[in-house]
């Protein structure tokens, strides 16, 4: 069973509509985490809504915790999710409007790319155009480096699934100030990226199997830009110590973007700027053990004792694997 997973403050509009219609007439489960500025009367036949107060409900000790007015109550969302049984999560946004490949069984790749400087960043979004654009959460000082992936059979199993978007992409505030949109990504075959090999991946049009279901996490104590990206660095980092990978695929959503200021995004996005080459230095030297919650909040408390999250990080990380456990073990 797929579940489709949102969290928003919007009143019901025109894609959260098709999420909901379309989702009913596929036998899809459309969840949707409110947060204190949602509707109290927000409702859409077939989608299932959950007010903070439901999120209490449902999850008391988590949701206590977890902050309100910010992105990661769509954590809540993925737990609802798992409690009904899915078994893939696939997630977006309300201004992701979604295409027929949307809806459809995520490509299995054939090809696998592998970085071939260090670090290990890879450009991925190069792999879909030759125009110089590149995800958000690559580091300022890689977006020059030349896109000259090894490329070989895909080796992982796929676990992970990130889709593009085209009109309005996912990219960083400097390229939205010094670059023009809409873009549009040229149609690929979809690739794995290999051991070793990191690329940001987003919450915006991504699909997680059951497998990696643990790494959903959204962090609550770091910048609302970088909560996605962080969570994509530590998830391919963990993914790894199971021979599992992360997809790219060709773009199955339309952003028409919700109103940002580019400026307050910049500065959202500076400790990602300053931090992200730190980040995965620190992930890498890590010994893991295989274990999926153990190495989540290995990670986590890594990251967190070099003054990455806050301390409460580590509590909202336990409680989420506690109930995750029990989620499983019904």
């Amino acid at each position: 069973m797929r579940a489709i997973v949102v969290t928003s403050i919007s009143k019901p509009n025109p894609v959260l509509r098709v999420l909901a219609e379309e989702s009913l007439k596929r036998g899809y489960t459309f969840i949707l985490a409110g947060d204190t500025k949602s509707p109290a009367d927000f409702h859409i036949p077939g989608c299932e809504f959950l007010s903070i107060e439901q999120q209490r409900s449902l999850f008391p000790r988590f949701a206590s915790i977890l902050p309100e007015r910010h992105y990661c109550r769509k954590n809540i969302a993925y737990l609802r999710a798992i409690e009904q049984g899915a078994t893939a999560i696939q997630e977006t946004d309300d201004d992701n409007m979604p295409l027929e490949a949307f809806w459809g069984e995520p490509p299995q790749p054939k090809l696998g790319l592998s970085a071939t400087t260090s670090p290990g960043w890879l450009n991925v979004y190069r792999w879909f155009t030759d125009q110089d654009i590149w995800p958000r959460g690559l580091p300022l000082e890689n977006i020059q480096d030349l896109f000259q992936p090894r490329v070989e059979e895909a080796a992982l199993q796929p676990l992970i699934f990130q889709g593009l978007a085209n009109d309005n992409p996912d990219v960083d505030a400097v390229f939205r100030l010094t670059r023009q949109l809409p873009f549009t990504f040229d149609q690929r075959e979809a690739v794995l990226l290999h051991t070793g090999t990191w690329c940001p991946f987003n919450s915006q049009n991504t699909l997680f199997r059951k497998e990696a279901f643990m790494y959903l996490y959204l962090p609550a104590t770091c910048s609302f830009r970088m909560t996605d990206i962080w969570r994509s660095f530590i998830a391919q980092r963990c993914l790894w110590q199971n021979q599992g990978g992360i997809v790219f695929h060709n773009a199955t959503v339309v952003q028409a973007r919700n109103e940002h200021s580019l400026i307050k995004d910049f500065e959202d996005e500076v400790p990602g700027y300053l931090n992200n080459n730190r980040i995965i230095r620190l992930l890498a030297e890590l010994e893991l053990s295989g274990e999926p919650g153990a190495d989540l909040f290995h990670c986590y408390k890594v990251l967190t004792d070099n003054g990455l999250f806050d301390r409460i990080e580590l509590q909202l990380v336990e409680s989420w694997i506690e109930t995750i456990a029990v989620l499983t073990s019904a």
